[in-house]
């Protein structure tokens, strides 16, 4: 971890007797009769230094001496991991009220973030009231048939925009990403607010895209503010004053669309209900004032809409990043994607999303990159509500819980060469990602599940396989080893940048 630790020794050394008696205390005081196995811990750091630059892969490690339930202490944080299929299959069916809430951090606090968001927020009336309003009116089945044009729409820019790319002759290829992320921007966009709102060399996207990434990076970083919290004030990382910069950065893109919009509607006294979107909908919303908000506050808005772009554009292209990666190391794999593609849509036709449901080798590749490369290496943590009896260990209230989903997808126990890119494993399998299916969960279980997850499923087939039947691709060093390395963040991609030529099809 790139923490600054000469602050953290200072701090550690002007407080030894104080925090070493409290740690100890705290440890009397809620110790039960029977935790989870786990490694033995530094006084008032704990398991502190066991979790490496990339926690995930960390966690993952002590299934071998510990089973796929373990114990942390974070600092002064209690920690359940849970590294297997079968203890998140026995939390999600049996325990997911009690382990139902949101670790709040302090990266969260930035903006008073914790309080509105659908995904960080704790499980509360207005967290209900959120998520029924974008699972009925823009996640829902009848939405989604409405959009179809709209997500058709964005990937026909996206390949125009990749085909000027190719026409000007870069020696260096095409940076898939910078393509497919304003692209889903543009589609976010048209959904919720009725326009275009970027293009891949706008000074928006580029800010976003920047902002966005800092994001993520501040929330999946751990942070010594929350594992010792009288270290807080001092922000020794700097993960707070990051968080305040960039999510302030994006708030504020996105509060320039929603203060046009309002202005718009003080011009125009009435407004149809067939010109209503999404924003409209949000901006109309009146509620009972008891057990749900009378309204919501243009920053309100302004949170809950930036939380859709959040989620549907910075995982989405790192899924198609990934799965391009892997198809270009496969070639097999790819011949097998491309003669579907063609025996499907057809060799001079262009891929449509009623084509999807037919295309089960590109629905299978989908499924592996989302096993091998979850967006989210490990769930958003949840929090215990209350003392809790968990496969027969005592778990306190206000735990913190890991789900290593990175650990799942690359269990050998349940995957059969679980390192190995094989989409043939879902062609006859039941298994999917919509919450069923406890050894594959990109999009999560249970109450705190995405609610986005009916998009989802549209989008990234359509992308990567409109990119894969348009172009013909190949890497710019073939026969180099290609980075496989991932970031850490909340959402995690491919650390470095996905970067292949390719030649335009005649459709």
């Amino acid at each position: 971890m790139e923490w600054n630790w000469n602050y953290v020794y200072w701090s550690v050394a002007l407080m030894s007797l104080i925090s070493l008696v409290g740690h100890l205390r705290r440890r009397n005081s809620y110790r039960p009769s029977k935790l989870p196995p786990g490694p033995r811990g530094w006084p008032v750091f704990g398991n502190l230094f066991d979790l490496g630059s990339l926690p995930h892969r960390s966690l993952e490690a002590f299934k071998q001496d510990y089973g796929p339930v373990v114990w942390l202490n974070l600092g002064s944080v209690k920690t359940l991991v849970l590294n297997s299929a079968a203890p998140v299959e026995e939390l999600f069916k049996n325990h997911d009220l009690s382990f139902v809430d949101r670790i709040t951090n302090d990266a969260m606090r930035s903006h008073d973030y914790y309080k509105i968001s659908i995904a960080f927020g704790q499980y509360s009336s207005y967290w209900r009231t959120l998520k029924r309003i974008c699972t009925s009116e823009l996640f829902a089945n009848k939405r989604i048939k409405e959009t179809m044009l709209i997500r058709q729409d964005s990937v026909d820019e996206m390949l125009l925009w990749i085909e000027k790319e190719a026409a000007k002759g870069s020696s260096s290829g095409i940076v898939i990403r910078d393509f497919v992320f304003p692209a889903l921007f543009n589609m976010i966009g048209n959904i919720t607010m009725s326009q275009n709102l970027v293009d891949p060399e706008s000074t928006i996207f580029s800010e976003f895209c920047a902002a966005l990434g800092g994001f993520h990076k501040c929330l999946g970083r751990p942070n010594i503010s929350d594992l010792l919290p009288w270290l807080r004030r001092l922000d020794l990382q700097g993960i707070r004053r990051n968080m305040d910069s960039d999510l302030g950065k994006a708030i504020g893109i996105i509060s320039v669309f929603v203060k046009e919009r309002v202005e718009q509607r003080q011009r125009k006294l009435e407004f149809s209900s067939e010109q209503k979107d999404f924003l409209d909908v949000l901006l109309d919303y009146r509620g009972n004032g008891k057990d749900e908000p009378a309204e919501l506050s243009d920053f309100q808005v302004t949170i809950f809409l930036m939380e859709m772009f959040i989620a549907g554009t910075y995982t989405t292209t790192s899924t198609t990043e990934w799965a391009m990666t892997e198809l270009l190391q496969n070639p097999e794999q790819m011949k097998k994607i491309k003669a579907e593609l063609a025996r499907v849509v057809g060799a001079d036709k262009k891929l449509q999303e009623s084509n999807i449901d037919d295309l089960h080798y590109l629905q299978a590749v989908v499924k592996e990159t989302l096993r091998l490369h979850p967006p989210a290496t490990m769930l958003l943590p949840r929090k215990a509500v209350q003392d809790t009896t968990f496969m027969g260990y005592n778990i306190p209230k206000n735990t913190q819980v890991l789900i290593n989903n990175w650990a799942i997808g690359r269990d050998e126990d349940i995957w059969e060469n679980a390192l190995s890119f094989k989409p043939e494993r879902f062609l006859d399998s039941g298994i999917n990602y919509k919450g069923q299916n406890y050894e594959l969960l990109p999009f999560g279980a249970g109450r705190r599940m995405c609610p986005g997850l009916p998009l989802a499923d549209r989008m990234i087939p359509l992308i990567l396989g409109s990119l894969i039947h348009h172009f013909e691709w190949e890497l710019c060093d073939d026969g180099k080893v290609i980075d496989m390395r991932e970031t850490l963040g909340s959402a995690s991609q491919k650390l470095e940048p996905l970067q292949a030529f390719l030649k335009p099809k005649t459709l």
